[in-house]
């Protein structure tokens, strides 16, 4: 049975953040580590792409458990956990200085903090309407284009005769020497 469990109070007894107080947001019991809020806060830098800015992410990083301590519900302070069978057959969880019944509440999921991002709400942002009108005129391609730049430039170049011209009269006549 686990004596730590996500949801109780802790305080961290060892480390850079000792005396420092926070709930349990996971246990890794696989690796024997546990996730404190705002305990071992770690900085990520994410960089920026064509789908998002760039920021910067503070989260929480994992402990070993052997540094953190059940805080105690009665004397506020760090207590060892102990187990004692209750009047219904079942295995609870106690506090060893004072005895009193530990009860371990639902964590709520931390929420990443974002440092150095400004924020826009919808009102200070107006919408603009969007602009009417082919794509292909603002990048400067295609028939109205190119009759635009004909105008401009003055050129002949449209106006020059390209048809293909109608083929020689066929001879009837064998003017040529191979295949006589």
């Amino acid at each position: 049975m686990k004596k730590l469990r996500t949801g109780d109070t802790v305080v961290v007894i060892t480390g850079k953040d000792k005396g420092k107080t926070g709930v349990l947001l996971k246990v890794l019991s696989l690796i024997q580590r546990v996730v404190v809020a705002d305990v071992n806060m770690r900085t990520r830098h994410v960089p920026k792409n064509a789908s998002r800015p760039g920021q910067i992410l503070k989260y929480e990083a994992s402990i070993h458990w052997s540094n953190v301590m059940v805080l105690d519900p009665k004397t506020k302070r760090g207590t060892r956990v102990g187990f004692r069978i209750d009047e219904k057959g079942k295995a609870v969880r106690i506090a060893r200085k004072s005895g009193e019944v530990l009860v371990a509440s639902k964590a709520q999921p931390a929420k990443k903090k974002l440092a150095a991002v400004p924020q826009t709400t919808a009102s200070e942002k107006a919408p603009q309407a969007a602009k009417k009108g082919p794509f292909w005129k603002k990048l400067g391609f295609g028939a109205a284009e190119m009759a635009e730049r004909a105008e401009v430039e003055g050129s002949t170049h449209m106006q020059e005769d390209h048809t293909v011209p109608d083929q020689l009269e066929r001879q009837t006549g064998r003017s040529h020497s191979r295949g006589s």
